[in-house]
């Protein structure tokens, strides 16, 4: 059985907890000549606003075999203290800084997930040292007066105790459900997604919070970020915020890569769990993305970033 460590540690009197799923391969010392074994960055992993530390089986699965994969459950996520009233930004990327220090590393593989990649951003932009590579995914770069409107009918809906409603539209908002477009295992998602936010909601002290303040600490995308190997991906179909808009909010990265999933909305981390643990196995490694074929047009669209970032 892999070794699995779970640490608690505080950021301005708040209690969280990380978890460290230690390198199930060979260490790097003992690497047998695959570049996949030469990983030694752990790889920090930072979800949605209501994905805690146990909700990353398929990157332990694929990356614990070159690398260590922690996960956390951040202030006002899972087990973790609730978040004081106001803006949480400087506080939760103080809290990624505290676990970086505690793993007693100089740098981490950093992952962000949608709500979790403007977290990641942010890390990014203030210490850019402690990062040795930087992937993002359903990066949420613009929210639309309309989806902002959806989501406080979620919420009103939450307040008035109608929890099924809540999770009803919250799943409709994070979920392409045009019938023209092919998303993979769309109703099995569906159907995963909504019992996960109906379980959120009757068992975690803060989902509630978690979206209203979804709502009211709009994640900043701008400043760019430059020494940081990054790389933007993205369901081909995401309804939360578009690959267009994706690809132009990694334009502002320096030599940046930006990629889509085939066949995937926002929920890309479910929908083809399997194709973004690759990706972020090839990411980390350093191995060529171009053969996966399960990415669009890759060649082509990392050209692009690299024209606009130069």
């Amino acid at each position: 059985m892999p070794e699995e460590t779970v640490r608690s540690l505080s950021v301005d009197g708040l209690r969280y907890s990380y978890r460290v799923l230690h390198r199930t391969g060979p260490a790097a010392g003992e690497a047998t000549g695959s570049p996949a074994t030469q990983v030694t960055e752990p790889v920090l992993v930072l979800g949605g606003a209501l994905q805690g530390m146990l909700g990353w089986p398929q990157m332990d699965g694929r990356l614990g075999p070159v690398t260590s994969v922690v996960t956390a459950d951040l202030p006002g996520m899972g087990s973790a203290a609730p978040l004081p009233p106001g803006p949480s930004a400087d506080l939760l990327c103080a809290a990624v800084t505290r676990i970086i220090d505690d793993l007693d590393v100089p740098r981490v593989n950093l992952f962000g997930f949608s709500y979790g990649a403007a977290l990641a951003f942010r890390c990014a932009q203030r210490n850019p040292g402690r990062i040795a590579r930087l992937l993002l995914g359903g990066v949420p770069a613009h929210i639309s007066p309309a989806q902002r409107a959806h989501w406080r009918s979620a919420t009103d809906r939450l307040a008035a105790g109608d929890r099924d409603g809540f999770a009803t539209l919250v799943t409709e908002a994070l979920m392409c459900l045009d019938p023209d477009r092919y998303v993979a295992r769309r109703d099995l998602a569906y159907r995963y997604v909504r019992r996960t936010m109906l379980h959120a909601v009757e068992h975690s002290p803060h989902a509630a919070d978690s979206v209203h303040r979804s709502l009211g600490d709009r994640p900043d995308f701008s400043g760019g970020l430059s020494g940081v190997p990054a790389l933007v991906f993205t369901g081909e179909h995401d309804t939360v915020t578009s690959a267009e808009r994706q690809r132009a909010f990694a334009a502002t990265i320096r030599g940046c890569r930006f990629t889509t999933i085939r066949d995937a909305d926002h929920w890309v981390v479910l929908e083809k769990a399997d194709e973004v643990a690759d990706l972020a196995l090839r990411f980390f490694t350093d191995r060529p993305l171009e053969p996966a074929g399960y990415l669009r047009s890759v060649p082509h669209q990392e050209r692009a970033a690299d024209r606009s970032t130069a």
